[in-house]
């Protein structure tokens, strides 16, 4: 694969795998339409390419990702066709998830840093999720906003955890992902990307057309169940939740200043960009 892209690293590291690292360091890999576009892309390139028997997907520098852009205008550039009526934007978020979700080629999520709002919806996108031990995941959104585009919480972390998750807004760490059910298994830092390439290794050993088989396999299970169903049925109440007292006034605080909203946000909590401890 030729292509060049600005806001994606792609990289081989072994035969039969290829690494897309988000690469927007500078704004903890926010992600915005244009990175988007590229990522979409990229790993519907990377599903055709004969080579390729896994795909990894991370993030350079200091984090996975900080969520999404909020200085950007969220309807324009779009990578994919989304009708732009109401609510939208959870549709068209929750469309991409499954596009990813949908490939043939296994896709394994290796998160480190901040793995914040619309990071966790692309992680919860991937096959597998391994992540570091001092990651930081969580969905702060839901204590100014609305619940995630994506509602994937129930479905992965069962109704308790998810609950603490959906109503504290709190981020919890690389163990405690991988207890609560988010994550496969977590690794020190310096450790995960190594660790995470010998999985890969062993998942390109098996002859592609059978691995897709394996993930349609487990997909349809989850699809009986009503999973597919249920995270498109989520979109309605994130699009309800915009119109709330609450969101429109947080909202008119972000269009003054974004930093100075998500502090006042946090501050009661302190955490995220309010801890002592800044990433």
């Amino acid at each position: 694969m030729s292509t060049q892209y600005k806001y994606l690293l792609i990289e081989k590291p072994k035969e039969g795998i290829s690494r897309v690292l988000l690469n927007r360091p500078e704004k903890r890999n926010a992600m915005f339409n244009p990175l988007r576009k590229e990522l979409f892309s990229a790993l519907e390139d990377l599903d055709r390419d004969e080579e390729t028997r896994v795909i990894i997907l991370g993030g350079a520098g200091k984090c996975f990702s900080a969520g999404y852009d909020l200085g950007f205008n969220v309807s324009s550039e779009l990578p994919y066709h989304t009708s732009t009526n109401e609510g939208f934007w959870p549709r068209h978020v929750v469309e991409g998830a499954f596009k990813i979700w949908d490939l043939s080629t296994p896709v394994v999520a290796q998160v480190h840093g901040y793995c914040l709002a619309g990071g966790t919806e692309l992680a919860t996108s991937c096959d597998l999720v391994y992540v570091a031990k001092d990651a930081e995941i969580g969905y702060p959104v839901v204590r100014a906003i609305s619940p995630p585009d994506n509602q994937f919480f129930p479905w992965l972390m069962g109704m308790r955890n998810a609950m603490e998750m959906m109503l504290t807004g709190d981020s919890i760490s690389g163990e405690e992902a991988v207890e609560k059910g988010f994550a496969n298994k977590c690794f020190s830092e310096d450790k995960l990307a190594d660790e995470v390439l010998k999985i890969a290794e062993k998942i390109a050993k098996v002859p592609p057309e059978i691995q897709a088989i394996n993930k349609r396999a487990v997909h349809r299970q989850m699809e009986v169940m009503g999973m597919r169903t249920g995270i498109r049925f989520g979109t309605e109440l994130q699009s309800l939740a915009m119109h709330t007292k609450a969101t429109r006034e947080h909202l008119k605080e972000l269009s003054k200043g974004i930093t100075d909203a998500l502090n006042k946000r946090d501050k009661k909590f302190g955490d995220y960009r309010t801890s002592k401890k800044k990433k």
